[in-house]
């Protein structure tokens, strides 16, 4: 039997990004109404101060502040009223000393005025208003520009538009923005034992999980599902199916077939249709050490060949190609969660191991209890919320070791 000749995570994305290196993701246009969950293709400047006048952040008494000095609940200031503000109307008002303006939340501060006084600390009296507490310059007050700048960075390449984004956008009067086109991905599940998850399983015959769970992570990452197939143990039948993906797809995926068993023909029909064809045959990590990767110039299309069983499927899709999309996108890789490690955990020799755990709450602050299970057993992640990575150099991690918790959505 031939052996795997691994290669580390590190070395598998260095090779990653060779061939994806002349790559330029494709940038459309959309209304920010239909960029939810987008990812954005350029930086955005402000092209306008927001707010562009002053505005009130309380409904209440706009002052000149040395006004207000000493006011106190035994001793109020009087000023003289006069007038209020409108909402959504320019303000006329040039306070002078010894008068105030009414200004409701998110008016026009007027002129000369500096600072505001919730109405809560006032009272009216014939057209003089009580003021029963000090303010000082710039309380409850936000400036022009103290928002976004004109010309600032609204928005940077890379962040992804979710509603505080889609506020910021709408704010500063922007409608349509660039984002990054999603990569094209197809997705086939080989195996003669595999039957549609609608099907009841005879002797011998398992539902497919993997084509489902796949796109699930894919779609989560931000691919766009171009088609999925379930496919028998056929060599032509692969090869014929994977050739015309390629002409379609950024990247073909095909779990099953691609360790060292008879019908395990992954790597073969890989290397007979793509030119330079595989680069890596098996990964130095557990789970999911029988992966192929490789890649045809002709088409521009990165083919990987992920484990059968379902965690191993999984966890390399998530550790390669979830990580590669943000490379190219400019997003930020998300950060882990710190948490006490809840028993000793043993490493494997010459691997890095990516660890299932769960989150517990305890007195001070998050446990991660290991969740153990075969690779076949898809129970491993549905009971875990992230995992953790013991170090392909470390023979393991002890208990209340502080780790670092990568979850899984």
């Amino acid at each position: 039997m031939k052996l795997l000749t691994v290669d580390t995570i590190e070395e598998t994305r260095k090779k990653l990004l060779e061939c994806t290196a002349h790559w330029e993701v494709p940038v459309e246009y959309l209304d920010v109404s239909q960029a939810l969950g987008r990812i954005l293709a350029k930086d955005i400047n402000v092209p306008e101060d927001i707010p562009a006048f002053r505005r009130s952040t309380v409904d209440g008494y706009a002052v000149i502040c040395k006004n207000t000095f000493g006011a106190s609940e035994t001793q109020p200031v009087f000023l003289k009223l006069t007038g209020s503000v409108e909402m959504g109307k320019p303000t006329d008002f040039t306070l002078q000393n010894g008068e105030c303006v009414y200004v409701p939340t998110g008016g026009m501060i007027p002129d000369k005025a500096d600072a505001m006084v919730m109405i809560e600390y006032t009272e009216a009296f014939n057209g003089e208003i009580a003021v029963y507490s000090s303010t000082a310059e710039g309380n409850y007050v936000v400036r022009i520009g103290e928002d976004a700048r004109q010309g600032s960075t609204l928005l940077k390449r890379g962040v992804k538009i979710l509603c505080a984004q889609t506020g910021a956008l709408a704010a500063a009067g922007i409608t349509q923005i660039p984002v990054y086109a999603p990569l094209r991905l197809f997705i086939f599940s080989s195996g003669d034992e595999l039957v549609d998850p609608s099907a009841l399983p005879r002797p011998g015959e398992i539902r497919d999980i993997n084509t489902m769970s796949l796109s699930a992570l894919a779609k989560e990452s931000g691919f766009q599902i171009m088609g999925t197939q379930t496919l028998k143990d056929d060599e032509k039948l692969l090869e014929d199916a994977v050739r015309n993906a390629m002409k379609e797809n950024d990247i073909v995926i095909l779990s099953g077939g691609s360790s060292q068993g008879e019908k395990d023909m992954t790597e073969k029909v890989f290397s007979q249709i793509a030119k330079p064809g595989v680069f890596t045959h098996g990964l130095a990590i557990k789970p999911g050490k029988p992966a192929i990767l490789g890649y045809d110039k002709d088409n521009e299309t990165i083919l990987a060949g992920l484990p059968g069983h379902p965690v191993s499927a999984l966890v390399v899709f998530k550790v390669l190609f979830s990580w590669l999309i943000l490379q190219l996108t400019g997003q930020k890789e998300p950060y882990p969660i710190p948490a006490k490690l809840s028993c000793n955990l043993a490493g494997s020799p010459g691997r890095t191991v990516y660890q299932s755990v769960k989150l517990l709450s305890c007195g001070e602050g998050l446990t991660a209890q290991p969740v153990f299970g075969k690779s076949g057993m898809i129970s491993t992640l549905t009971n875990a919320d992230g995992y953790i990575i013991i170090d392909i150099n470390k023979e393991g991690l002890q208990k209340d070791e502080i780790v670092q918790v990568f979850l899984w959505n």
